[in-house]
């Protein structure tokens, strides 16, 4: 793999300060300069395999594709074993990389049976292992970790949590879900506040922000330090505009029905403009038929023109379908 951009902008956490959370599946390049136009203030690439990057696997490397524009920009790893996880990183420092985060609050079964993801938290020696190695070849405050709050109660980590303290970490991200509750149930923002009294590090919140007024609410009314959106960056990138306009007092993007279609209309079009110019291969053109249809909610006559979207074989094609509308 050739050498990448150096990212030496400052890592950005605060209210005002939006993240896009790594989507796996979603969050490449394109997506992430989308959502940068839109205001995100530092953006993490999808969940990537330690071991399959120490195999360079083309799946594995292709997630890590970035551009001078894409940054401050965060690398998602999970794993396992302490020692291969720091050869990803020292890997990825060579190639110009900065910051890092630790997944270890994936649900998905096929992961957490390895031990990484949200099996660390059945093994916080090893996750504390694997964290002060990171950090050791990184750097202070340039490493991070996603947590969940628990395997089964919500209140778990509160026993160990506080040993991060030490290790010079950058923040911790958490989605207050336990493992067991998957992305099911209510996440519980009681977690933050739980957390916030026994950890000195900047609190990243994520889970329930799906809309701009969501992310005001959980920033307004508990003790994080800065907030990122999935799920709802992936209804509307705009959502990062409109948690900035909201959080100045503003109403957001306004509730105007037919400027909303028009807004996404122009979303889906420069979403299209930034894959064709940033991605990678063949598949571009079949992953945004899967995606453009997200933008056309509360259109007339939609699911014909989804219908229509999924079969689409040229660019072209799915531009002039989203004109017709």
């Amino acid at each position: 793999m050739e050498k990448t951009v150096h990212h030496s902008s400052p890592l950005p956490i605060g209210a005002n300060h939006p993240w896009l959370a790594p989507l796996a599946g979603f969050s490449d390049l394109p997506f992430r300069l989308l959502c940068r136009e839109f205001g995100c203030a530092a953006a993490c690439t999808e969940m990537i395999s330690a071991k399959g990057l120490m195999y360079q696997s083309p799946g594995t490397t292709e997630l890590l594709h970035t551009c001078a524009l894409d940054q401050p920009l965060v690398v998602q790893l999970f794993g396992a074993e302490a020692e291969v996880i720091a050869q990803a990183v020292s890997l990825l420092v060579a190639w110009g990389y900065m910051y890092f985060d630790l997944n270890a609050g994936c649900p998905v079964k096929k992961v957490v049976k390895t031990g990484a993801g949200a099996g660390l938290l059945q093994d916080p020696e090893n996750l504390l292992a694997i964290l002060s190695k990171m950090v050791e070849i990184a750097g202070p405050h340039r490493v991070g970790v996603k947590l969940r709050s628990g395997w089964s109660s919500g209140q778990e980590i509160l026993a160990w949590i506080e040993k991060l303290n030490s290790l010079d970490l950058g923040w911790i991200g958490l989605h207050p879900r336990t493992v067991r509750q998957g992305y099911a149930s209510r996440a519980d923002w009681n977690v933050f506040d739980a957390v916030s009294k026994v950890s000195t590090l900047p609190l990243v919140a994520s889970g329930d922000l799906l809309t701009a007024e969501q992310g005001l609410r959980c920033i307004q009314s508990t003790a994080v330090s800065g907030l990122m959106f999935a799920r709802g960056a992936l209804a509307d990138p705009g959502i990062f505009t409109a948690y900035r306009r909201a959080l100045q007092g503003q109403d957001g993007w306004g509730y105007d029905p037919e400027e909303a279609k028009a807004r996404a209309l122009r979303t889906a079009r420069r979403h299209i403009a930034l894959i064709r110019t940033y991605g990678r291969d063949g598949s571009d053109l079949l992953r945004m038929r899967t995606i453009i249809p997200r933008y056309l909610r509360g259109f007339h006559g939609v699911k014909a023109i989804r219908q229509r979207v999924v079969g689409c074989t040229s660019w072209q094609e799915l531009l002039d379908c989203l004109n017709e509308l």
